[in-house]
């Protein structure tokens, strides 16, 4: 069977459980659907919902933050609207020197709408976009 048939999540590694869900809930306000241990790690592993379903498996790893590329886009309807909500939670906003950047943090996305990018406590890199 292809894998276009089943779901996907996410899985972001992350080096302490507590300051992630500090994070991820607090900051983001995302609900954990359920924890559970993480290979050796009891109650070192949280899935969290987004979107209607299952959508980030934050689990505890010595790996954590170990790339910079982008681990997951949230596509929004109001960018403006969704930045300025996490921001006043404290989530702050990278901005590239290659980009330009509103005072937000928020530039235009290549073949229009715009994008914003942020980091969790490890240096893992999300996105926030917009097609308008």
């Amino acid at each position: 069977m292809p894998l276009s048939a089943h779901q996907v999540r996410t899985s972001i590694a992350v080096s302490d459980m507590e300051r992630a869900v500090d994070f991820y809930e607090g900051k983001l306000g995302l609900r954990a659907l359920w924890s559970g241990p993480s290979a050796r790690i009891a109650g070192g592993s949280r899935v969290y919902a987004s979107g209607g379903g299952p959508a980030l498996n934050v689990y505890q790893s010595a790996t954590a933050g170990k790339t910079d590329a982008t681990l997951a886009t949230w596509y929004v309807d109001d960018i403006d609207r969704i930045v300025a909500e996490l921001a006043s939670s404290g989530v702050e906003f990278v901005r590239y020197d290659q980009f330009e950047h509103d005072a937000r943090g928020i530039t235009p996305r290549a073949g229009g709408g715009r994008i914003a990018w942020f980091q969790d406590p490890d240096g893992n890199t999300f996105a926030i976009e917009a097609d308008a």
